[in-house]
């Protein structure tokens, strides 16, 4: 998107204006400085601190807008760090050509690590958060070819086949149902154009003492977690002390990893901030490919490939939907509505 497009008295260029709908009766939405507005039944969606309103509230993810104005940049890339920009490629398979000049739906921007990557490609990012973390990808994107919206995936405020690409980075397994927040996306995309998804892995149990925590974990004040979750840097070191002790350091070591799931980063404000991510959300599930490449056949996708770092998938809307099977009808039906 050239720099020079046309924009609203509110920042929105006129071709992400032209793909808002009101989410009640899907009208098109018209803006000023403070709040777009439908032009059929007159719902007002404020603008404030640099995002547009779908949602009058957090819900389930309260804990995520609290670390992500902790960690505001924790994430982002540097000139002594491309961390993000490798996760970027190893979860989505996309490539800086790719994304060019492209209108890209990113499904839960958080602070906007990702989103940052993919407009230093030249992509304009439409991101969307159900969390406070809005206000803080907002901020980080505030020079960047960037609309920021806080916004729930299950009513999504936009045109179908509006996005040239889709990606959504470790979000959709924090929502109350992965396979229906993922479902609702592929009719978002443009004929042949590309979606990718990065999971929690179903693999590798390392998790399953986590999921006993986080029954009470996730009930706690994230201020109260946060301090809890400080642990893990002494905890840390003991770790690899262990390691290096004769015969039993190792699996002692691996006991204590099964026992007490944390990251292991070597930054200790990434491991800090890691484990906290782990026990935190409310929802929190896992998967394998078997049951991810259901869903984007569910959806008539594509062309799909599996990327570096499981799970993660990638598929592509084909340019002619092909009829589909009976049994399946129903199916893509959903994925477009």
């Amino acid at each position: 998107m050239k720099q020079s497009e046309k924009t609203s008295t509110a920042g929105l260029s006129e071709e992400v204006r032209g793909i808002l709908r009101c989410l009640g009766c899907r009208g098109p939405l018209q803006n000023d400085a403070t709040a777009l507005v439908c032009r059929k039944c007159n719902t007002l969606y404020p603008f404030t601190k640099g995002v547009y309103r779908f949602v009058d509230m957090q819900k389930y993810a309260n804990s995520f807008g609290f670390q992500w104005k902790l960690y505001a940049r924790t994430q982002l890339d540097d000139a002594d760090s491309q961390r993000s920009e490798s996760a970027f490629r190893r979860r989505t398979g996309f490539r800086p050509e790719d994304l060019a000049g492209k209108l890209v739906l990113d499904v839960g921007c958080g602070m906007g690590r990702f989103a940052e990557v993919a407009t230093r490609w030249g992509a304009h990012i439409v991101g969307i958060d159900l969390s406070l973390a809005a206000e803080v990808a907002a901020q980080n994107l505030n020079d960047r070819s960037a609309s920021i919206f806080q916004a729930d995936v299950f009513n999504l405020p936009f045109a179908p086949e509006s996005f040239d690409y889709i990606y959504s980075i470790g979000v959709l397994h924090h929502t109350p149902n992965c396979e229906e927040a993922f479902k609702t996306l592929p009719a978002l995309l443009k004929p042949g154009g590309r979606i990718a998804i990065w999971l929690y892995s179903a693999y590798n149990p390392w998790y399953r003492m986590s999921d006993v925590y986080r029954r009470v974990t996730r009930r706690m004040r994230p201020q109260t977690l946060h301090k809890l979750c400080r642990m893990v840097i002494p905890l840390y070191w003991i770790h690899q002390a262990l390691r290096n002790i004769p015969l039993v350091g190792k699996p002692v070591a691996a006991a204590l990893a099964w026992l007490i799931p944390m990251s292991f980063h070597k930054d200790v404000t990434w491991r800090l901030l890691d484990t906290f991510d782990w026990y935190s959300p409310w929802y929190q599930s896992k998967h394998t490919y078997e049951e991810v490449f259901r869903w984007f056949e569910d959806c008539g996708l594509e062309d799909l490939r599996v990327i570096e770092q499981p799970i993660a998938v990638q598929g592509r809307r084909p340019t002619e939907l092909r009829p589909a099977p009976a049994q399946e009808t129903m199916e893509i039906e959903r994925c477009a509505e």
